[in-house]
């Protein structure tokens, strides 16, 4: 891991504000910014381990723990909400038994909330693995975890 992270951070070390470009990269190339990276980053571009630290719990889409083997991120944003997100959360809750920034036991599923796609009209929606499905209903969503593999 050492050398591949070295081959991430030093071509990027040296540009002004390369650290969330830097996190960017990590997190492509492991799924995840592991803790391990964190003194590494921080020492090839003179920050605290703190500040680092910070940058990745303060930005929604760093993980620092490795994601299931697919990410459902539910629109929690205004349109959504009124057209039956919470809906959805309360049936993603109890079919996968976890909540938001958790991942299933069986590491099938990461859950993430988002506060915008950008498919207002569509609402509800949400992304699985990359991909915006809009007007879902609770079957729709179903369906979608069926295509997951998740047990009912």
């Amino acid at each position: 891991m050492h050398l591949r992270l070295e081959g991430i951070i030093t071509p990027m070390a040296a540009m002004p504000g390369a650290l969330l470009p830097i996190l960017h990269a990590v997190q492509d190339a492991f799924g995840h910014v592991p803790p391990a990276c964190v003194p590494l980053i921080a020492n090839a571009l003179n920050l605290s381990r703190a500040e680092v630290h910070g940058v990745i719990s303060f930005y929604h889409d760093f993980r620092s723990t490795p994601p299931g083997r697919h990410v459902l991120k539910l629109c929690r944003a205004e349109a959504c909400q009124a057209r039956g997100a919470r809906e959805l959360e309360a049936q993603l809750v109890s079919r996968l038994g976890i909540g938001f920034h958790e991942t299933t036991a069986d590491g099938s599923i990461t859950l993430e909330p988002v506060y915008c796609l950008g498919n207002c009209a569509c609402a509800p929606t949400a992304m699985l693995d990359g991909t915006v499905h809009g007007r879902l209903s609770t079957e729709r969503m179903a369906s979608l975890l069926d295509s997951c593999g998740v047990k009912k």
